[in-house]
């Protein structure tokens, strides 16, 4: 099969010839449909992040099953998949308290070491999978754990968007932050999860929502996806204008860029007992800095989000429901749709902001 292959840091994506295993115990062999290009890949791409090499990245995909390993109940070949990067053991401590995005026994869902890989490449070397996923491939073989069994008239390439960035946004509005109807909320970033962030707290009942960007492109999507409210972060200081427009500061405030600025950004743009929560995935490395009478006297929340907080079993289905319900706009989030050997296009137009969300199809 084919598959893009990252075999250096930074270093771009080399499409190649790999070879996959049969499926093992507990394992599900899945053909993809279509995987969408997030931004976490470039991180790795461009050396801000570190991964274990060669790898082939992606993890926002979502196919059919082709075969599954022994043991294996929970989908069968035919069934339609969404996988998702918050593969869970289901047995650690933060499993079993519904935490699944921050599972810490990654080795339950992972082959024995010293055993077959799952992937090589034409050298007979091991591949890794990016995320324990790999999505971007024609063929994915993953744990069990690490897929969702979804309805089958939902369309299989916006159905990819719900792998990561759809979740990740959605996730912090209701499960991390838990927005209440009526209340104020600011986005910072208009990227997929911002878009997604956004169209949450629009769910969710939020009487004042304020999408913040440097693109004005992206922020007219915000609006068509439930921004009432836009501010462009090269026309003055975000913090004082989303203060103005609030009146003294929002309930809720997101960052979806992964910056120390923007982080603080964010906190800043709070009114007192305000939670912001940090989506985007900064450098290693970055540390933020908060005032401390703030935090105190104003009990202020500044926290993290892995992956929405997802329980992503549950959550995935009900995404799904709200789309073909006409509540959850995906359609509007896709910019740009290409083939695996356009890969590294898609990152360039998302390095140069040209794109809102960018989907691989493999048909």
């Amino acid at each position: 099969m084919r598959a893009a292959v990252l075999n250096q840091i930074p270093g771009e994506l080399e499409i190649e010839e790999v070879s996959i295993d049969k499926p093992a115990a507990n394992e599900v062999l899945m053909r993809v449909v279509a995987s969408g290009l997030c931004h976490s890949d470039l991180h790795f791409m461009d050396g801000l992040w570190q991964t274990k090499l060669p790898a082939v990245m992606g993890h926002e995909a979502a196919g059919v099953v082709e075969a599954v390993g022994e043991d294996v109940t929970y989908v069968k070949p035919g069934d339609h998949v969404i996988s998702c990067l918050s593969v869970f053991c289901g047995k650690c401590r933060y499993c079993l308290a519904g935490h699944l995005s921050i599972c810490e026994n990654p080795g339950a869902v992972s082959r024995p070491r010293g055993g077959a890989s799952r992937l090589n490449n034409a050298k007979g070397e091991a591949l890794a999978q990016f995320a324990r996923l790999g999505a971007f491939a024609e063929m994915m073989l993953v744990h069990e754990n690490a897929v969702v069994k979804i309805r089958e008239e939902m369309p299989l390439d916006r159905a990819s968007l719900i792998g990561c960035g759809v979740t990740t946004g959605l996730g912090a509005v209701f499960r991390t932050a838990r927005v209440e109807p009526g209340s104020e909320v600011a986005v910072i970033g208009a990227g997929g999860i911002g878009l997604s962030a956004i169209q949450g707290a629009r769910i969710a009942g939020a009487s004042k929502i304020i999408a913040i960007d440097v693109t004005a492109p992206k922020l007219d999507v915000a609006r068509q996806l439930g921004a009432t409210h836009v501010v462009n972060a090269t026309e003055g200081d975000p913090v004082e204008q989303v203060k103005e427009l609030t009146g003294g500061g929002v309930d809720f405030a997101f960052e979806a860029i992964g910056s120390k600025q923007t982080g603080e950004q964010a906190f800043r743009m709070l009114r007192p007992r305000g939670v912001a929560t940090i989506i985007g995935m900064a450098p290693m490395g970055t540390n933020f800095e908060l005032p401390a009478h703030e935090v105190f006297m104003g009990e202020k929340t500044f926290k993290g989000s892995m992956m929405g907080s997802n329980q992503f079993r549950l959550d995935m289905p009900r995404f799904i429901d709200l789309y073909l319900d006409g509540k959850l706009m995906l359609d509007e989030m896709v910019s740009h749709r290409i083939k695996l050997d356009e890969i590294n296009h898609g990152y360039d137009l998302m390095r140069n902001r040209q794109t809102t969300r960018t989907v691989i199809t493999f048909d």
